[in-house]
């Protein structure tokens, strides 16, 4: 039998979002008592406590971390339930991941179209990682995301989406790599662990027995490149980003072993889609 009804999660989102009951009683238009109420029996039904106080505030226990994505995604899903009855389109916020690569390089002319198409929509664009966004996609963070090979899929669906030719980039003084061992102690310039695309690199340093001296991690590609321009290290990155961002003149350019070279991303989502994720898969599933 259910123990959780919407009205309750609704009293709950916003008591979390306003930081304490006077603020969120003022925002449902609810007296206070009629707000402490609901929350002291949405916990009765759950055995848990969702808060602990914190001062004034209000913070989130435990438990009540773990219903938050739950209580947004089920509004949300209420919210297109009644939208999709009264319009045969989607309505409402759309949160969705994004590789920072993918974002700079090939998203702009998807989302464009998306937002043409249907411009009820409101894309909130989060960007990480593939290990990241894979993580949020399973805890119903974000509803989808697009994330890079290799990565694990169990339990979610997916579709390959873009093509991608990766590239080895250092300074123009490093003349060639051919091998691992021509990057002996160099530095590895990458995004933070969960990064597919480092991953395959230290993979393919792994076995020619090399372990960068150094590694930096940065959070753009413009950063990234700008250190491998001035000779601090080297990278892997997409030519496309490298063309986004006209930065093919920076830094030489050196092909990656076959298996390596080409690489694909795709679109991961878990359970149920929403009106807004099925025309997005819609879309992104016709010929371009």
């Amino acid at each position: 039998m259910r123990t959780i009804d919407l009205d309750s999660l609704e009293i709950f989102r916003a008591v979390v979002a306003e930081g304490g009951v006077i603020r969120a009683a003022d925002k449902l238009n609810r007296v206070q008592s009629n707000v402490t109420t609901r929350i002291q029996q949405l916990e009765e039904r759950l055995g848990h406590k969702l808060f602990h106080r914190q001062g004034r505030t209000l913070a989130l226990a435990p438990a009540g971390h773990k219903l938050l994505p739950y209580a947004d995604r089920l509004l949300r899903l209420a919210d297109e339930a009644e939208s999709e009855l009264r319009s045969d389109l989607p309505l409402g916020t759309f949160r969705l991941g994004s590789l920072e690569s993918t974002a700079g390089s090939r998203l702009a002319p998807v989302l464009s179209r998306f937002h043409k198409l249907y411009p009820g929509v409101v894309v909130e664009l989060v960007s990480g990682t593939t290990g990241a966004l894979i993580k949020r996609v399973n805890g119903f963070e974000i509803e989808a995301a697009f994330v890079s090979e290799p990565f694990s899929a169990a339990g979610l669906e997916s579709i390959p989406v873009f093509e991608e030719e990766l590239v080895l980039v250092t300074a123009h003084s490093v003349t060639s790599v051919t091998r691992p061992g021509d990057l002996a102690n160099s530095t590895l310039i990458a995004f933070a662990q969960g990064c597919s695309y480092r991953r395959l690199l230290e993979q393919w340093l792994g076995k020619g027995g090399v372990s960068p001296s150094r590694s930096l991690e940065f959070s753009s590609y413009q950063a990234m490149i700008a250190c491998v321009a001035a000779g601090t290290g080297f990278a892997i990155v997409p030519v496309s980003v490298l063309k986004a961002l006209r930065a093919t003149a920076d830094v030489r350019q050196h092909p990656l072993p076959e298996k390596m070279r080409h690489n694909r991303t795709h679109l991961v989502w878990k359970g149920t889609p929403s009106v807004a994720l099925t025309r997005l898969v819609e879309m992104l599933r016709m010929p371009r």
